[in-house]
């Protein structure tokens, strides 16, 4: 007889065959099909083992669930162990022996052995289907009341998990947990795995969980299980909304835990609930004394070294915390910072989260700064890092005697410089711009310093991913470019606040010269903060410093292979900026202006003529219409004779300045807000389906067929605006010149006394430096720099020797003894130092149409609006073991629970319920129909007596009143009580009918008698 390998075997022989595992696993397998198939139990057993520890590596075993279906049925406790472990691996609801295991279940589920009754109870809830559910649930509720705790324990659990599948399995269920919770004598274990279930079903409906809170609430208090602690006060989080004066009871306790408790989960778990049960906002007393609590502990879990698993959960309850008390998260400024540098990203980005949310006008200038000096000092992913070599693990265990732990080489080289991504930068400077621009810029006090922030972002602003080195020149898609985000705030900067327009400008303009200027610069013509600079340029050209540069510049990027979005700006561009420096009409008209003016319409002109032909519309548009212009301003220009004389010269052509400048002139742009466009009126004869031309379909095609030239054959482009391939250079050097020039020594210091040579590059600081002299030169009490280094406090013997010369001795000075007490007149207290008044800058508010109100942006507009956006209605929790259990949110537990419910029978019930119900509602609208016919014909009638009836003394009675009589009685009964009786219908619908019957409306003079005749006709 052949050798039968075991388990053990089976796992040596895979150590073994190291290279060669996947022939060894395929013999191993039709090993074990032909051990499965045999008579012998133990062999059945042994190969079942084998063929589930291989289908942990992938290898699937469901072909064999009959076979498990008769391990599971064995009669030896081992062999039905297995059994039960192969259907826990390889049963699925849709496996078709599971029908055949269902008696085997039910006839375990009895079994009088504690093992062999556990064995069914820990498998069927990876196996559950509803009818399976069904079937065994009479079976698995006595366990509830098992002797033993632990079949107790198994029991309750796996009754939550039929309940996903068959909801009505709670009804009968739920009273003997309830039972059981309120038990308290119960076993520890049991109890909490009643609290396991109660807190998964309370999130689903909460409100049937709120008669149980005083019971929770003795548990959490006396219990001292950390584990049981933390899910229920999970479970008081989601009760607390629908209690508030759970508040108060939950603070003593919840306060005790966060000060005594030395494990840091219960303490995290505390501060969650009390933030997510919004005790914090709904504590009257002691609200404030609870958060500065939870924010110390806090900051202690920052503080804690190599553990960035406390870190990150820590600013995340911080995030939360900064919506109610912002200004003890302020406090705790210093270590928040120091997340920003963590080596981990996640940690960064959730710090980031935090410090928009805590900003205020203080502390702005200190944060951004810290942000810039991280971007300054980082450096870019590179091509080898962003796509690494795979390199190969290794084992290096060779043997089961040796450790079977796997060394990993680290063959990554620690740069000084660290690395950073690009959207990890991206994602900074966005939130950067968000909390400058914040509030309508109120945290803003500095507006020179935000323009020198954006221009620094704009050079340290990443490359779009989606460039490669051939279309570098076609610029990133829309969108993908932070740049462009810089530019637009740079655009609203320049729109929104008049006092800095000028120096907005001129930003602007250094950034597009730089562009054509600099050859290491890493904007292009397709960059995306060129576009709204280039519209800063042209709206706002009257600020510019050097016109005619400005324009070079952006003839220079105004080129065929622009991209469209860029071109049709610079093209609106162009003449606006051309209008200023022609249309000077104060300059003599002389030949050599008229010289300059001729070759500068040349050169647009030139620049415009390939773009007439364009494919995109706009553009195309665009350049026609200004070429067109120039083309007649040249024309008048060369028709308009110069002259040198002073005496006698000639003005210029009003085409030139009175024309082409009154194109442009006119109302100020100003920012519209977000939902205005909202508020406009659609017109009522707008027809969007209404083609613009007829023939537009003709002509798209005739333009889509027609060859149009590029400019990359012509010598002239290839010469002027292609750059040479020596010049070409990596990203990884695209970087201001002026910042390589020389390798001064950076003195670091903290976030909060971090000077700008830290994060500015140089030529900022000498501007800003520059300026600073200009505008303190007369400022008495202003010390100047003696020497390159700015802005540093300037020790006292330098001041004394300075001034006063090295040779002066400050012990010889005299000192004189004054007696104050003795003069009549007070001394004069110094005054306090003030403080350097914040400058006053008006920001223009965004306009908007009308007064609805709908045009400003609403809380929920923004991701990172502290109410932020509407939640939508939660969906269904899919658990870890795929299972839909969405049902059971509208799944009530109360209702009768003395018997198991049939779910069929349960339907077929409320569909009869519910056809009754409209039989019922049916005959009471008709009866209530008839009520009202009744109601209107007593009504008629008895108006009809009080109409003709003119004296109110006691009427004379007579045969022929009788009637009249009977019916006023029985109309006043009627409104007393709704409902008429057969009688009275009757008797009204006589008095009526005469009514209708009635042939003269003459009215006699005896009105008695009139009465007299209509009520004997009745």
């Amino acid at each position: 007889m052949e050798f039968e390998k075991s388990l053990y075997d089976l796992i040596r022989g895979l150590r073994n065959h190291k290279g060669n595992e996947k022939e060894y696993i395929q013999n191993s397998l039709k090993e074990c099909r032909a051990e499965i198939r045999g008579q012998d139990m133990d062999l059945k057993a042994t190969a079942l083992l084998k063929l589930v520890y291989l289908e942990m590596f992938g290898h699937d075993m469901s072909w064999a669930s009959f076979h498990v279906l008769e391990v599971m049925s064995s009669a030896k406790y081992l062999q039905k162990r297995v059994g039960y472990l192969g259907a826990v691996q390889s049963f699925r609801p849709d496996t078709e022996v599971l029908m055949l295991a269902t008696n085997l279940l039910k006839k375990d589920l009895t079994s009088t052995a504690v093992t062999t009754m556990s064995l069914p109870i820990i498998t069927l809830p990876h196996i559950i289907t509803p009818s399976l559910a069904l079937s065994v649930l009479s079976d698995l509720l006595p366990r509830l009341t098992h002797s033993h705790p632990t079949v107790r324990k198994k029991t309750i659990v796996t009754l939550y998990r039929l309940a996903l599948v068959y909801p009505e399995t709670l009804r009968p269920a739920w009273p003997k947990i309830k039972d059981r919770l309120m038990d308290e004598g119960e076993d520890p274990s049991v109890t909490a795995a009643i609290v396991n279930v109660v807190c998964e079903l309370g999130w689903r409906r909460p409100q049937d969980f709120l008669p149980l809170a005083p019971r929770l609430f003795e548990l959490l208090v006396d219990s001292g299980n950390n584990w049981m602690a933390i899910k229920l006060i999970k479970l008081f989080a989601i009760l607390t909304p629908l209690e508030p004066r759970l508040v108060k009871k939950l603070l003593p306790p919840l306060t005790s835990l966060i000060r005594t408790t030395p494990a840091m989960s219960l303490l995290y778990e505390c501060i969650n609930g009390i933030i997510q049960g919004g005790i914090l906002e709904s504590s009257d007393d002691g609200g404030d004394e609870i958060a500065t609590l939870c924010v110390t502990k806090l900051r202690g879990m920052i503080q804690i070294e190599d553990d960035a698993n406390l870190k990150y959960v820590a600013l995340l309850a911080f995030n939360r915390i900064v919506i109610t008390h912002p200004y003890l998260v302020a406090q705790q400024e210093d270590v928040i910072m120091e997340c920003i540098d963590s080596a981990d990203i996640s940690i960064r980005l959730r710090a980031l989260d935090l410090v928009v949310g805590m900003v205020n006008s203080d502390n702005l200038m200190s944060i951004v700064g810290r942000l810039m000096r991280q971007l300054k000092n980082s450096r870019s992913v590179t091509a080898e890092e962003l796509h690494p070599r795979p390199t190969p693990i290794e084992p290096a265990a060779d043997s089961d005697d040796e450790s079977p732990e796997v060394a990993i080489k680290n063959n990554r080289d620690d740069s000084e410089t660290p690395l950073l991504p690009d959207d990890y930068k991206t994602d900074v400077i966005s939130r950067i711009l968000e909390m400058c621009s914040g509030n309508n810029y109120g945290n803003l006090v500095d507006f020179d310093w935000y323009l020198d922030i954006l221009i620094q972002l704009v050079r340290s602003a990443p490359i779009p991913s989606t460039l490669s080195s051939e279309d570098a020149d076609f610029g990133p898609k829309p969108g993908n470019d932070i740049s462009e985000l810089i530019g637009d705030e740079l655009r609203t900067v320049a729109v929104k606040v008049k006092a800095v327009r000028t120096q907005a400008t001129r930003a602007a303009e250094s950034i597009l010269k730089a562009t054509f200027n600099d050859p290491l610069s890493p904007l292009n013509s397709g960059s995306g903060v060129l576009r709204p600079i280039t519209w800063m340029c042209g709206e706002y050209a009257l600020f510019l410093a050097s016109p005619d540069d400005t324009l070079t510049a952006l003839l220079q990027l105004t080129k065929v292979s622009t991209p469209a979005e860029g071109l049709a700006v610079y093209l609106q561009a162009l003449p606006k900026i051309f209008s200023l420096v022609a249309g000077d009409d104060q300059s003599p008209w002389t030949p050599e202006r008229k010289t300059m003016i001729s070759l500068l319409m040349a050169r647009i002109i030139h620049a415009l003529d390939p773009l007439a032909m364009h494919p995109d519309l706009e553009v195309q548009e665009r350049a026609v219409e200004f070429l067109e212009l120039l083309k007649l301003a040249a024309e008048a220009s060369s028709g308009q004779e110069a002259s040198s004389d002073p005496l006698n010269q000639p003005d210029a052509p009003l085409l030139l300045t009175q024309a082409i400048p009154s194109l442009f002139a006119g109302l100020e742009l100003n920012s519209v807000a977000v939902g205005a466009q909202k508020n406009v009126p659609v017109p009522s004869n707008l027809d969007l389906d209404q083609p613009i031309n007829a023939n537009l379909s003709n002509l798209l095609r005739a333009v889509e067929s027609a060859a149009f030239n590029t400019a990359d054959d012509d010598e002239f482009e290839v010469y002027y605006h292609q750059v040479p391939p020596h010049a070409q250079v990596s990203q990884k050097e695209n970087e201001p010149a002026i910042s390589r020039l020389g390798s001064t020594e950076e003195v670091v210091r903290s976030y909060q006394q971090g000077s700008e040579e830290s994060y500015l590059d140089p030529d900022i600081v000498a501007r800003r430096r520059a300026e600073r002299l200009e505008r303190n030169k007369d400022d008495p009490f202003y010390i100047p720099p003696s020497d390159d280094k700015s802005g540093r406090s300037t020790p006292l013997h330098n001041i004394i020797q300075s001034h006063n010369g090295p040779d002066l001795d400050i012990d010889a000075i005299p000192i004189m003894q004054l007696d104050l007490g003795k003069t009549s007149v007070p001394a004069a207290h110094p005054s306090p130092p003030k403080s350097k008044p914040r400058q006053r800058i008006q920001v223009a508010a965004d306009e908007t149409i009308g007064a609805s109100g709908t045009s400003s942006p609403r809380n929920d507009d923004s991701e990172n609006s502290l109410d932020g956006p509407q939640k939508s209605k939660p969906r269904g929790k899919q658990s870890l073991l795929q299972v839909d259990s969405s049902h059971i949110g509208t799944f009530s537990l109360e209702g009768n629970s003395a018997c198991p419910v049939d779910y069929e029978r349960q339907q077929r019930e409320e569909a009869e319920m519910a056809k009754a119900m409209q039989e019922v509602e049916k005959l009471r609208l008709e009866m209530q129909r008839a009520n009202e016919r009744v109601q209107a014909a007593q009504g008629v009638e008895g108006t009809v007596i009080k109409k003709k009836k003119k004296k109110t003394k006691t009427p004379e009675v007579n045969p022929d009143n009788e009637g009249l009589t009977t019916v006023a009685k029985k109309k006043k009964k009627v409104k007393k009580a709704e409902e008429s009786t057969a009688v009275e219908s009757e008797g009204v619908a006589d008095v009526v009918k005469p009514k209708k019957r009635k042939k003269t409306t003459k009215i006699d003079g005896d009105a008695t008698g009139q009465k007299g005749t209509v009520d004997s006709g009745a």
